[in-house]
């Protein structure tokens, strides 16, 4: 059965033989309030749950574990994967659960599905609070690998485009692809710690064997994880490529820029030597050799001069 607690609190509730579960989603002072009276919890932890942004941890304590913990969200708007807290209080008989954003909904729909199917109620709340959690968090680990797929494929695309379509396109999609993974690492690394905690740590009100539970728990972030790793190498690989074809292409322009100049040399050299206003042979206004002579000797000293400093710079 689901209770609203008070008509001026977001807080609702499902209770399973002595266990219960605690639902409250965009806490506000009057939720936070409500569980400090109810549960008496740390001031400290209640802090944490109002502010905007916690790192993942986990405090423990002779009765109850208080955690923070983040999962992924991909802003479609945005092209990035952004983080979602959900703070979890758990002790013999309660878990509470604080969802901060509206836009997640893994949670609310189990405890949708608690609420409405008593099958499923009795499968996650007929055992424990530890056996709760472990559901929980096998449930939204779970919902991050259609996520890490999606960033797969999306590497994937650029491998295949990588040699044919134009620098730029190729450059913003990396730069996107790598900024979203650095985003879901910051998300998923440091609960990591988090979850061995639960594994490697006893809690007799857990009253379940939690190094087999929260160690799967475990190893799906771990999996997780390599699974980053392994596409950080891929998007590295694929800039350094990128980079490297795009000096290519430059080189390529520039050597045909060369051979344009060039050809164009000998003709802007003839140009420029009978468009002198001096007397030139062969020009309209005949007149002696020796200015030809002094100017195109001058030249020629000036480019044997240039050659002998690039050589001896070992330019050339």
């Amino acid at each position: 059965m689901s209770i609203n607690e008070q008509k001026r609190t977001n807080v609702n509730y499902i209770t399973q033989g002595k266990l219960s579960w605690y639902y409250v989603e965009r806490p506000s002072v009057n939720e936070v309030q409500y569980l400090a009276d109810k549960f008496n919890f740390h001031p400290l932890d209640l802090d944490d749950v109002l502010s905007r942004v916690q790192r993942p941890k986990i405090d423990e304590y002779e009765d109850r574990v208080f955690m923070v913990l983040h999962f992924p969200v991909f802003d479609k708007e945005h092209h990035i994967t952004r983080p979602t807290e959900i703070d979890i209080f758990v002790g013999e008989n309660y878990v509470v659960t604080v969802n901060k954003s509206a836009s997640f909904k893994q949670l609310s729909r189990l405890f949708q599905e608690c609420l409405t199917i008593d099958k499923s109620r009795q499968k996650y709340m007929g055992k424990s609070s530890g056996f709760l959690l472990y559901s929980m968090l096998d449930r939204l680990v779970n919902y991050c690998f259609p996520i890490l797929s999606k960033v797969t494929e999306n590497i994937d695309d650029i491998e295949e485009i990588i040699f044919d379509k134009t620098v730029p396109k190729t450059v913003r999609q990396i730069t996107l692809i790598r900024r979203d993974l650095i985003s879901f690492r910051r998300i998923i690394r440091p609960q990591i710690a988090v979850i061995e905690t639960l594994e490697k740590e006893e809690y007799p009100f857990f009253r379940e064997d939690q190094e087999i539970y929260f160690g799967d728990v475990a190893d799906h972030y771990r999996k997780i994880w390599d699974g980053l790793e392994d596409c950080k190498e891929v998007v590295d690989g694929l800039a350094e490529t990128s980079n490297w074809l795009t000096s290519h292409r430059i080189q390529e322009i520039m050597s045909i820029l060369t051979i344009v100049m060039a050809l164009l040399a000998p003709a802007t050299l003839i140009a420029s030597v009978f468009g002198m206003n001096i007397p030139l042979p062969g020009g309209i206004n005949r007149g002696s050799p020796i200015p030809l002579v002094v100017i195109t000797s001058t030249m020629f000293i000036i480019a044997l001069g240039m050659f002998a400093y690039l050589r001896h710079r070992h330019w050339i």
